[in-house]
């Protein structure tokens, strides 16, 4: 057991030992057994990132469940920090920086001391570990993050993304997928290492099913080669013929490749058509000028190149698809100008995840009553070395 009090352990191993579909009701038993807490209840956030679903209580068919804006459990998800609302402690659920959801707890003391909290908060990270890998064998935590049923192509999109969050060795990770119960052509992947990340964003060209295979191929193949050990110029290169070898230049995919190094901050780049890059330094906000190749599989046995950037600590990324800076509001001004880098801006106080949130919030303002013709990815990337970080 080492240095785990005894509760904690005791609820992580009822959770182990739980079969995946149970895993939430194990917890629940342990926690009421072993600790001051009279009612349970895990709420996984939906695929929009709008509302807060309940696992343990059945949800009335129509009813969104428990907003994330404007709650208390909301706050727990959002702030990434404890909420107290009288007797009612919300903490947040999260599986290697990827936020999963809330355990909200109803508590026997109202006066509950620190420690006991701090043990609660373990026992919650567990459950989002537990989740995670659960998702693999039932998909009943999966139902319950559907507000409503998502398309095929969706549900394709979903299945490819590595998650939605990740906290890494020097740097903080999101992206979001826009309309998230019907995307069809966006996605963004990515894989890390120590002290690295690489990530690609893609977008495919076309609608519905078609625009879903397509990425499915793009991202498939990008894997394929990075698997293998090829740099971004022969993934870039392999991918290309691969999309072109199955459609033989009638579709293609703009797509963004990126590796990041955490020791040096260096970040080398492919732009294959790709979507739109800013930099956000010291609370100002710029565009990224990139090198302009052409897209994967547009004519096949296509030479690519990197270029590279030099991130300062803090620096924020934000790559934005072209269902994002090309939408249009109800007078006709484009998105992809001041009003996307004003709002990037106005996320300079926030994490990456719900940086993300917010910026999908403020395009479906912008565009609240216009006819939605593209589907969009948001990603957002932090650079944040700690201070004393000297390791070569």
């Amino acid at each position: 057991m080492g240095t785990i009090p005894e509760g904690v352990y005791a609820v992580q191993q009822a959770m182990h030992a739980a079969p995946p579909y149970a895993v939430a009701e194990a917890m629940r038993d342990a926690v009421t057994l072993h600790f001051g807490v009279e009612h349970v209840e895990v709420l996984l956030a939906d695929y929009a990132l709008v509302s807060l679903r309940p696992v343990l209580e059945e949800l009335v068919p129509g009813v969104p469940g428990t907003l994330i804006d404007g709650t208390a459990a909301g706050r727990a998800f959002a702030s990434q920090e404890p909420q107290r609302e009288g007797r009612l402690l919300h903490l947040p659920v999260t599986a290697c920086g990827e936020r999963v959801g809330v355990l909200s707890l109803r508590l026997a003391d109202p006066l509950l001391g620190a420690p006991t909290v701090e043990d609660l908060q373990e026992i919650a990270s567990a459950l989002g570990h537990d989740l995670r890998g659960a998702d693999r064998i039932t998909d009943r935590y999966q139902r319950v993050r559907r507000m409503a049923r998502l398309t095929l192509a969706a549900e394709m999109q979903w299945e490819l993304l590595p998650g939605s969050c990740h906290q890494g060795d020097g740097y903080r990770l999101a992206g979001q997928l826009e309309p998230a119960y019907a995307v069809y052509g966006d996605n963004f992947d990515w894989t890390c290492g120590p002290r690295w990340l690489s990530l690609s964003v893609t977008d495919g060209m076309g609608a519905g099913m078609e625009a879903a295979l397509l990425t499915t191929l793009a991202i498939t193949a990008l894997r394929n080669a990075r698997r293998s050990g090829a740099g971004l110029e022969e993934q870039a290169g392999l991918a290309d013929e691969a999309i072109y070898g199955q459609y033989g230049g009638r579709l293609h995919v703009s797509t963004l490749l990126l590796h990041f190094d955490a020791t040096t901050g260096e970040v080398s780049m492919v732009d294959a058509g790709s979507p739109r890059l800013l930099l956000m330094r010291n609370g100002k906000v710029r565009s990224v000028e990139l090198e302009q190749q052409l897209p994967l599989g547009m004519f096949g046995h296509t030479t690519y190149t990197e270029q590279r950037l030099a991130l300062e600590p803090g620096d924020r990324l934000v790559i934005a698809s072209d269902g994002v800076y090309s939408s249009r509001s109800l007078g006709g001004t484009e998105f992809g100008g001041a009003p996307l880098e004003a709002l990037v801006k106005s996320t300079r106080m926030q994490p990456a995840d719900e940086a993300v949130r917010t910026m999908i919030r403020g395009l479906l303002d912008f565009r609240r009553g216009t006819e939605v013709l593209d589907d969009a990815v948001v990603v957002c990337f932090d650079w944040i070395p700690a201070p004393d970080d000297t390791r070569p």
